[in-house]
C-alpha cells in the first residue's frame, strides 16, 4: 500500500473568501460522528455527504465544462514550455480513444503507459479510459524485466511509450505506440494515429462498446517495497467518488485559478488522480516536470507562478538544507501551499521549512492506492486557520467511514487510542488483480479496507498516523516506531537524511538500526550519532546499529525502501558496523 495524498482546498484560507461563503460551499460542520456499527466504534465525517454522479465516466467527469475554458492552458512542460489547452486535451483525448478502438482495443483491455511526466501524459491516460481500456502506469526508470513482469501480471494488450524508453518495451511482444518526433519502424506513431482518427470522422468500421462507471479504468501497481507488487483494480466509480469527496470544499471562486506542480510521477496514483484528474476537474494548470532537480524545480515555481506544489519529504529537506536555494529570489514565489505525503514529516523539519518560507502553508496528508488515492485531508476553515492540527493528516472526508482496530484482537477502539486504520467507502478498490488471497486479507467481509497503518483520532476529529504495522520494530516486546527515530536523527545539524529499519537479534528479537547521510563537512562518528539519539529517547528506543551511507534509497513516491536498506545492512553486519549492546535490560 502507498501512503500518498493530494488536495486543493487547503488554499481556501489564502483567498478572499468569507466564512459565510465557505459555509455555503461546504455545508455546516457538526461534531465528529461517532457511529455504532454492530457495537463497533466507527467514525464519520463532520461534514454532510456529497453527491456522486451515476452517469459519468472519469474522463467525462474531469473534462466536464472544459469548453468554457477552451483557451486556458491545462498542461505545460516546465523545461520545454510545450503546452496543451483544454480544447487540445478534449480533442486529443477523443482522437486517441477512437484510434485505440480502431486498432483493436476492447473494453477491459489493459494498456501499459511507460512515460515520464510529459504534457501528453494525461491525454494518454484519459484516452485509454474513454476507449473502455484500463490505464496501467509503469515507472520509466524500471528495468525491462520489471516492466515485463507488470505487463504479464496485468495481461496487457498494448503499450504506450516514447523514443528514449522504447528499448525497454520492444521485447514485450505487444503493439507499441510511440510519442515524439522519432519514427520507429516497428511501432505505431502517436501523431499518425491521432491524424488518422481525425480524418476518419464518424465513419468508422469498429463498434464502440458502452463504457459505464462499474467498468475498470485503472490498474496501478503498488510500490512493492514491502512485498510482491500487486495490481489494484479501480473503476470509474471509484475514482469519481474519490474526487467528489476530496474536492468537496473547492468552490467556484477557485475553479480555473490554481496552478499545480506536476512533479509526482503520473504512473503513481498520487500523480494521476490527485494532481492530473483533480486539476482538470477544477480547470487549473499543471506544470509538468519529469525529474527533480532543485534549480529546475525552483525556476519552475517562480516562472510558472505555481500556487500549489504536492511534494515528498526529501524535497522539503532539500529546500531547507541545500545552499542552492539561496541562489533564487524567493520573494518572487507565488506559492501558497505545499502538501507532502508518502512518509511522516519530522516536526523539526516542518518548523525549519515554515521559518524559511513563512508565506507557504504546509500540510501532511494521507491516502492509498487501494482507496483510489485520497483518504484523509485538511481544509476546515471553521476553526479559523483552515487546517487541522500540525502533524495531523487531516479529518474524515464526506462519504467515508473510519475505524481503528487492535491489530492483535481485531477489536475496534475508541478515540485517542492507536490502532490499525480501516476505511469503508465507494472509493475502496475492487480487489487485487487475480489475487483473491491478498484481496481477502485486505478487505474484510464487511467492506472495510485494512490499511496496515497505525493511527488514532483525537477529540476534534483530527487523525494522526503513528507508523505502519509491518514497519514497527519489536525490541524485547516494546514497539519502536522508525519514524520517531528518523525525526530525532534529522534534528542533528550534521545529518542530511536518515532511515531506520529493524535488524534481527537473538537476544532482543529485533533492534533499531539506522542508515544516515551526513553533511559533507561533518566530523561526528557513527557512535556520536548513536549517542545523540540515545540522549533523546527511552532506553528501549536506542539506535543499536548505525551506518553512514551516501543516499537513502526511496521509491518514486518518496517512500523509504526499507527492505532494500535492511538487506544491505545485514550483508555488512560483520563489517564493522558500530553497534550498541542489545542485551542490556530495557
Amino acid at each position: 500500500m502507498i501512503t500518498t495524498l493530494f488536495q486543493f482546498h487547503i488554499l481556501l484560507k489564502h483567498r478572499p473568501v468569507s466564512f459565510l461563503m465557505l459555509l455555503s460551499i461546504m455545508g455546516t460542520p457538526t461534531a465528529i460522528q461517532h457511529l455504532e456499527d454492530n457495537g463497533e466504534h466507527c467514525f464519520g465525517s463532520k461534514y454532510p455527504s456529497v453527491p456522486v454522479p451515476d452517469n459519468l465516466t472519469l474522463p467525462e467527469f474531469v473534462l466536464q465544462d472544459a469548453d468554457l475554458y477552451a483557451d486556458k492552458v491545462a498542461f505545460v512542460e516546465a523545461v520545454s514550455g510545450k503546452a496543451y489547452t483544454y480544447h487540445d486535451v478534449v480533442r486529443d483525448t477523443g482522437r486517441f480513444g477512437k484510434a485505440l478502438r480502431s486498432i483493436g482495443l476492447k473494453k477491459g483491455d489493459v494498456v501499459i503507459v511507460l512515460l515520464p511526466n510529459i504534457a501528453e501524459y494525461g491525454i494518454v491516460a484519459l484516452g485509454i479510459m474513454a476507449a473502455g481500456g484500463v490505464f496501467s502506469g509503469a515507472n520509466p526508470a524500471s528495468h525491462a524485466s520489471e516492466i515485463k513482469k507488470q505487463a504479464d501480471a496485468a495481461n496487457a494488450k498494448m503499450l504506450v511509450t516514447n523514443g528514449p524508453n522504447y528499448e525497454k518495451a520492444k521485447g514485450l511482444e505487444l503493439p507499441v505506440i510511440v510519442l515524439g518526433e522519432e519514427r520507429i519502424e516497428s511501432a505505431m506513431n502517436w501523431d499518425d494515429l491521432l491524424k488518422a482518427a481525425e480524418n476518419a470522422g464518424e465513419c468508422t468500421r469498429f463498434t464502440k462498446e458502452e463504457v459505464v462507471q462499474s467498468d475498470l479504468c485503472a490498474l496501478p501497481f503498488s510500490s512493492g517495497t514491502t512485498g510482491v507488487s500487486k495490481g489494484v483494480m479501480l473503476t470509474h466509480r471509484n475514482l469519481v467518488a474519490n474526487l467528489c469527496s476530496s474536492l468537496f470544499s473547492v468552490g467556484q471562486e477557485l475553479v480555473g485559478q490554481v496552478t499545480t506542480l506536476g512533479l509526482i510521477p503520473f504512473f503513481h496514483i498520487y500523480g494521476i488522480t490527485g494532481i492530473c484528474c483533480a486539476t482538470l476537474r477544477n480547470k487549473g494548470k499543471v506544470v509538468m516536470m519529469n525529474r527533480f532537480d532543485l534549480r529546475t524545480f525552483l525556476n519552475a515555481l517562480i516562472t510558472q507562478e505555481v500556487t500549489f506544489a504536492p511534494v515528498v519529504p526529501p524535497i522539503i529537506l532539500a529546500l531547507v538544507k541545500n545552499p542552492i536555494v539561496e541562489e533564487f529570489d524567493l520573494s518572487k514565489l507565488k506559492l501558497r501551499a505545499i502538501l507532502t505525503a508518502a512518509a511522516p514529516l519530522a516536526p523539526e523539519l516542518l518548523t525549519a521549512f515554515e521559518n524559511k518560507f513563512p508565506g507557504v502553508q504546509v500540510q501532511e496528508a494521507y491516502g492509498l492506492t487501494e482507496h483510489s488515492c485520497i483518504t484523509l485531508t485538511h481544509g476546515d476553515p471553521i476553526k479559523g486557520h483552515g487546517i487541522a492540527k500540525k502533524n495531523s493528516v487531516g479529518f474524515i472526508l464526506p462519504n467515508l467511514e473510519i475505524k481503528f482496530i487492535d491489530p492483535d484482537t481485531g477489536r475496534s477502539l475508541p478515540k485517542n487510542i492507536p490502532g490499525e486504520l480501516c476505511v469503508r467507502s465507494q472509493c475502496v478498490m475492487q480487489g487485487y488483480y487475480k489475487n483473491k488471497e491478498e484481496t481477502d486479507r485486505t478487505i474484510d467481509k464487511n467492506g472495510w479496507l485494512h490499511t496496515g497503518d497505525i493511527a488514532y483520532i483525537d477529540d476534534d476529529g483530527d487523525i494522526f498516523i503513528v507508523d505502519r504495522i509491518k514497519e514497527l520494530i519489536k525490541y524485547k516486546g516494546f514497539q519502536v516506531a522508525p519514524a520517531e527515530l528518523e525525526a530525532i536523527l534529522l534534528t542533528h545539524p550534521s545529518v542530511e537524511d536518515a532511515a531506520v529499519v529493524p535488524l534481527p537479534d537473538e537476544g532482543a528479537g529485533e533492534i533499531p538500526a539506522a542508515c544516515v547521510v551526513m553533511s559533507p563537512n561533518a566530523t561526528e562518528s557513527e557512535t556520536d550519532i548513536m549517542d545523540y539519539v540515545a540522549s533523546n529517547v527511552a532506553h528501549y528506543k536506542k539506535v543499536r546499529a548505525l551506518q553512514f551511507v551516501e543516499t537513502i534509497p526511496k521509491s518514486p513516491s518518496g517512500k523509504i525502501m526499507r527492505r532494500l536498506l535492511k538487506e544491505k545492512m545485514m550483508e555488512k553486519m560483520g563489517k564493522n558496523i558500530p553497534t550498541a549492546n542489545a542485551t542490556l535490560p530495557a
